[in-house]
Formats: C-alpha cells, sequence, structure tokens
C-alpha cells in the first residue's frame, strides 16, 4: 500500500497543475515516489488522499496496455495503492480504500456516504413472504445457519442468540470507508454506491449496486456484469451476477450464477445456483437450485437440488389473510414444464413433479415418486424414480458441476443419492404403504394418503421399490466397510462391527445441504442458546464437524437399522448373518440396476429416432441418429453402469466365499 509520509513538494504541484491536476488542500495529499507527473491528468484532489507507487502498467481487455496512473477523476477522502489505473470518472470516487493494482475504468459515481454495514444484517424475508422467518445476511452466511434461521422459531432462544451474534458481526465491518480489493476491476458502470469489492472481482457495466458486499477472492473472483441493479446484497466468491439481474435484499452464494434479466427479492442463493430468465420472491434456495426459463417463478418455499422447468410456478396467496403459505420441496426434485403447486405443500426428495396440482398435499415420507396431474387429481407414483437413470446420473454430476474454487468453502454439502436421510423415509414409506393396504382393504384399487391418490399397483410396486432401495443402502454401505476392514477370522470380523460413535442413531434432517442427525442439530442448538457456541465462528466450526464425520455417522445409523432387520444386537451377528446382508444386497443391486438400463435403453429406441435423418429413409435415419447419440453398447453412462454391476456381482461372490469358510 502507499507510503503516507509523502507530501507533494511544490515543484511536484507545480508539474500537477500543469497538467490539470487541481486540490482543496495541497498539505493533505500524498504520493509515494517514484513522482511522475505525467500519470497524473485532470485530477481533483479532495480531503485527504494517498496514492502509492505508480511505475508499472496495466493491461487492459483486448491486450492494450495503459500506464498506471490518475486521469480525469475527482478523488475525495481516497487511498490508492501502487499501480492503479483510474481513467475517466463522470462525478467522483469518495471514501474508498483502494488496493493495489485496481483498475478503474468509466465510471460514475463510486462513494462511500456514513457508516454502512454494505449489506451485512440486511434482513431478507424467506419462505414466508409476509415475514417471520427473516434471515439476517452477512458475508459468511451458510445455508445450514441460514436453514436454522428460518426454520428453527420454536427455538427462540437460538435465533436471539445468532441474531445477535450476526448483529455484532455487522458492527465489526461497518465503516465510512470502503475497500476495493487488490487487483479489482471496475469499467463501464455507472452508480456505485456503500459497496465493498473484494479482491479480483470484475465489475463490468453494471447500473447501480447499493450497500451491498461483493465477497470477490484472488482463488475465485466475483463478476458482476452488464446493467446489474442491485440493493442490500451479499455476493459470496466466485459467483456472477449478469445480463440485467436485478437483486433486491438477497444473498448469493459461492459458485451461484444469476443472469439473463433474472429477478430476486427477499431471497438467498446457496453454493452452485443457477438462476436464468425468471423470478424468485422470498425463496431459500438451498445448493444446487436451478431455474433456467423465462416465466419461471420460485416463491415462498424451501428448495434444494432443484431443477425448475419453464414455466414452472406455485401460488401462496388464499386471497383471505394475504400471502401466508409456504412450500417445502426437498432436495434433488425436479418440475416439469408448466408445473404448477398450490402452497401449503411438502414434496419429498427426489420427486418428479408434473402437471397442476390444486391441493394441499405432503408427500415427505414417500421419497423418489412421480406426482402427476389426472383428471384434476394429483396422482402419487410412489418410489418408481429410484429406476430412473436421470436419478442416478443427477447424484453424479452434482460434485463435478461444484463451480467453488475458494478454500474457503462456506457450505457443506453431501451430495450421496442414498443417505440415512432418505433411506429413513423409503422405510418410513413402505410401512404407510403396508398400513393403507391393510386399512383400506384387498378390494381397495386406489388409495388417498396426504392430498395424494396411489393407484393399487403403484403402492404395491412403491413397498418394493422402497424395500430394493433400503436392501442396497444398507449393503452398499457394508461391502464397503467389510472391503475397506480387512478380516481373516470371526473375531476380525465382530471387532470391525463396531459403534464409535453413536451420535448417528435416530432421525437425520437435510440442513439444506448437510446430512446430520437429529441429536447432533440438538446438540447444536442447546450449545448456542447456552452460549457455548458464542461466535458465529465457533458454530460454523461445529457444524463443519458434522460434515467431516458423515461417514462415521452414516455406519452407526446403517449398524443400528441392521440390527432392526436381523432382529439381533451387533455383537451377535454370524457369518450367515453377514451372508445374507450380502445376497440381499447383490439382488436388490440387480433387480434396480436392470430397470436403470431399461430406462437408459429407451433413449435409443425408435421414438427418439423422430426427427433424425430428415432427408432419408430408415437407414439414413439410424446413421445420423447413431452419428449425434450413438448406441446403448457405447454409451459412457451405460457401459459404466454395466461394468459396475459386474464389479459388485464379483465382490459378493468373493466375500460370500470367504464368509462361509469361516
Amino acid at each position: 500500500m502507499a507510503d503516507t509520509d509523502h507530501t507533494v513538494t511544490k515543484k511536484q504541484i507545480a508539474l500537477l497543475t500543469a497538467n490539470g491536476c487541481t486540490a482543496e488542500d495541497w498539505s493533505r495529499i500524498r504520493i509515494a515516489p517514484p513522482f511522475d507527473a505525467e500519470r497524473f491528468r485532470h485530477v481533483h484532489f479532495s480531503g485527504f488522499v494517498t496514492v502509492g507507487s505508480l511505475k508499472n502498467g496495466v493491461t487492459l481487455f483486448g491486450g492494450l496496455t495503459k500506464k498506471a496512473g490518475l486521469y480525469n477523476a475527482c478523488l475525495h477522502n481516497c487511498t490508492i495503492g501502487n499501480d492503479v489505473y483510474i481513467n475517466n470518472v463522470e462525478n467522483y470516487i469518495a471514501n474508498y480504500d483502494i488496493h493495489d493494482r485496481v483498475v478503474i475504468d468509466h465510471v460514475a459515481l463510486l462513494a462511500v456516504d456514513g457508516p454502512t454495514p454494505f449489506g451485512n444484517g440486511t434482513k431478507a424475508s424467506v419462505i414466508n413472504e409476509v415475514g417471520g422467518r427473516e434471515i439476517p445476511l452477512f458475508d459468511r452466511l451458510s445455508s445450514h445457519v441460514a436453514y436454522i434461521l428460518a426454520l428453527y422459531r420454536h427455538r427462540p432462544g437460538v435465533i436471539e442468540k445468532l441474531k445477535a451474534m450476526i448483529d455484532q458481526y455487522a458492527a465489526s465491518v461497518t465503516s465510512e470507508t470502503g475497500i476495493i480489493g487488490a487487483g479489482a476491476t471496475i469499467r463501464n458502470g455507472k452508480t456505485i454506491r456503500n459497496v465493498k469489492i473484494g479482491p479480483a472481482a470484475v465489475l463490468e457495466g453494471v447500473s447501480l449496486l447499493e450497500n451491498g458486499s461483493i465477497n470477490s477472492s484472488a482463488d475465485d473472483p466475483c463478476v458482476v456484469g452488464t446493467n446489474v441493479i442491485a440493493r442490500d446484497f451479499i455476493l459470496c466468491s466466485g459467483s456472477v451476477v449478469a445480463d440485467g439481474t436485478i437483486l433486491h435484499r438477497c444473498f448469493v452464494g459461492q459458485g451461484t450464477e444469476l443472469g439473463k434479466n433474472y429477478s430476486a427479492e427477499n431471497s438467498v442463493f446457496f453454493a452452485n445456483c443457477g438462476g436464468f430468465h425468471g423470478e424468485a420472491c422470498s425463496v431459500f434456495a438451498g445448493p444446487y437450485t436451478v431455474t433456467h426459463h423465462k416465466s419461471t417463478l420460485l416463491i415462498a418455499g424451501l428448495y434444494s437440488f432443484l431443477n425448475a422447468g419453464s414455466g414452472s410456478n406455485q401460488s401462496n396467496h388464499m386471497y383471505k389473510l394475504g400471502p401466508v403459505h409456504q412450500g417445502v420441496v426437498e432436495r434433488g426434485s425436479k418440475t416439469t414444464s408448466d408445473s404448477y403447486m398450490l402452497w401449503p405443500a411438502r414434496v419429498g426428495p427426489f420427486t418428479l413433479i408434473m402437471g397442476r396440482h390444486y391441493g394441499n398435499s405432503d408427500t415427505s415420507n414417500l421419497p423418489f415418486s412421480y406426482i402427476i396431474e389426472h383428471e384434476d387429481e394429483s396422482i402419487c407414483v410412489p418410489g418408481v424414480n429410484l429406476r430412473s437413470v436421470g436419478t442416478v446420473r443427477d447424484s453424479r454430476k452434482w460434485p463435478l458441476r461444484d463451480r467453488r474454487k475458494d478454500p474457503d468453502r462456506l457450505d457443506c454439502i453431501i451430495f450421496n443419492l442414498l443417505t440415512p436421510y432418505t433411506v429413513q423415509k423409503m422405510i418410513n414409506g413402505a410401512a404407510l404403504l403396508e398400513e393403507l393396504k391393510q386399512t383400506s382393504g384387498p378390494t381397495s384399487q386406489h388409495f388417498y394418503y396426504n392430498g395424494v391418490k396411489i393407484k393399487k399397483i403403484s403402492l404395491d410396486n412403491g413397498i418394493q421399490f422402497y424395500r430394493m432401495g433400503t436392501r442396497r443402502y444398507l449393503g452398499n454401505i457394508l461391502v464397503k466397510h467389510l472391503r475397506e476392514n480387512q478380516f481373516s477370522k470371526i473375531d476380525d470380523l465382530r471387532k470391525s462391527l463396531t459403534v464409535v460413535d453413536d451420535n448417528g442413531s435416530g432421525p437425520w434432517y437435510d440442513l439444506a445441504g448437510l446430512l446430520t442427525t437429529e441429536k447432533n442439530i440438538l446438540a447444536l442448538l442447546d450449545d448456542v442458546e447456552n452460549g457455548a457456541l458464542d461466535s458465529l465462528d465457533k458454530v460454523h466450526e461445529r457444524i463443519v464437524g458434522f460434515y467431516e464425520q458423515f461417514e462415521q455417522y452414516q455406519w452407526t445409523w446403517v449398524l443400528h437399522t441392521l440390527e432392526r432387520h436381523l432382529g439381533k444386537p451387533i455383537d451377535q451377528f454370524t457369518p450367515d448373518d453377514i451372508v445374507r446382508i450380502i445376497q440381499e444386497w447383490i439382488e436388490a443391486v440387480e433387480w434396480l440396476d436392470k430397470r436403470r438400463l431399461s430406462d437408459a435403453c429407451k433413449e435409443f429406441g425408435d421414438t427418439s429416432r423422430i426427427g433424425f435423418g430428415v432427408d432419408g429413409g430408415p437407414d439414413q435415419r439410424d446413421a445420423d441418429f447413431a452419428a449425434i447419440r450413438g448406441c446403448p453398447e457405447t454409451n459412457d453412462f451405460i457401459v459404466a453402469l454395466q461394468q459396475r454391476l459386474e464389479a459388485k456381482k464379483n465382490t459378493a461372490a468373493e466375500l460370500i466365499e470367504k464368509l462361509r469358510s469361516f
């Protein structure tokens, strides 16, 4: 940064004046050596201004090189670092600490006026549009802390403690001086007021930014693009907000991209979300919530790992007491084009929603389902999404599409498809479907549950899907454990089947991307309330601990579930018991993978070939299709699925042979 001891001399003042520079009081101006008057042209200095060493050049877009310096600008109370380039400021720059190698080229106004928290402490009214679930935004907000703030209002002591911590943080960053971090670029913009800008950020053609923080980092810069208007906001590292996006009271998480005239208010978007063309109002968008189409509205809901189809929307207003209703769409769900849901409603994980639904349904314990509109009724097909190759593909693509490059990650995300969270719902789903079947009698052809209709064949199939999915998951974890913990005798085997930490037992919940146990969550809340966790850093550290111990907690849950399945405690498991679990596992693997392969192969059938070979006959159609889409025998996903199935069959055979030798 600049040396503050270099008051300009009379000779320097004369040279600066000759270049059209003026100052209200030259005694308040400091310029570090080497002094080169040619690097100062038509600059007006006001208040205290300190300028660092200007001796190198900057490279602009297209490879154009310019001398670092100050040209055609009015600067008021600014500290300017080394090798900064400021050119053509229409109004002025006021009250900013501008770090090294910053480029500011063609902007109208860049100023801080009075003490400002730079968006910290702004309250976003999420999920319930009329309020009651407000999240106070701050620089290091994670999806998990936000989830607690929004949805644990039945623990007022916890909420008040967390709010107090955030208020304290907001006070600590409140300043009369803004910061523009090293290497940031701001060009062709209009008005920027009360905004903190992090290192390496790129602001290109923004229209209005007001009361916000752009928490860019050198590892993962932020980009704010043309015609963006944002008020009362926080952007995290790696985020991109561009192309006429309008934000008001919004948090934009790491790796999130908003653009193409997207509009959002009172909404929070966490890691790797994507919003284009559409609109969000009072939305809690957990990680990987994506909406890519015009006329798509997300409103008053909680989502994560969502893919919203074109024209999807919801309604939270029944024209009685106002827009007070809310919805919960659990992780991994999809809405098809022109789908509609009337809030309040709750959708279980990995559900596909098709059509328009005017009832208030709750399918939270029927995961992996289809909800389909038929003759104004909501038809639920439980568990059928377990056979979908698309569901498997989604779970594998999410970690590959993690855009976060900042090593300091705020959101702790569990990507797994089958987990204690989803499998406990499958177990519950199978039980409730069995109960529906028993209570309705043997002649019933359809059943009603929580606002949806289930046909008999779908109910029977759903029970089968859930049982096979559960067996597959339990076997997956057990087989993985057996392969990682070598054993040569029964004592070694029993010793490895131990519970290290019982916190993994009991119900599991999804804290907006992080899966952990009720025990852990309650302990966290208790420690916030009693003061044991008295800072935001300590809360985050505890949450990171849950993430790091996920596999340990998962192992505990699986062992307890296997105990219930076999009807005996762990220390009484025999080799035959383990063989039985492995046999059930490989049966479930083959059963589900056979259906997934069949589902994948539909993409290569005659229907999929419509539109290919438009100027020829069947031979040209097939050749054109093969050139574009290939064939099942060479498709990467299908081949990999088949190879994994064979590998699992071999693993099962090896383990069974070894166990039977005891």
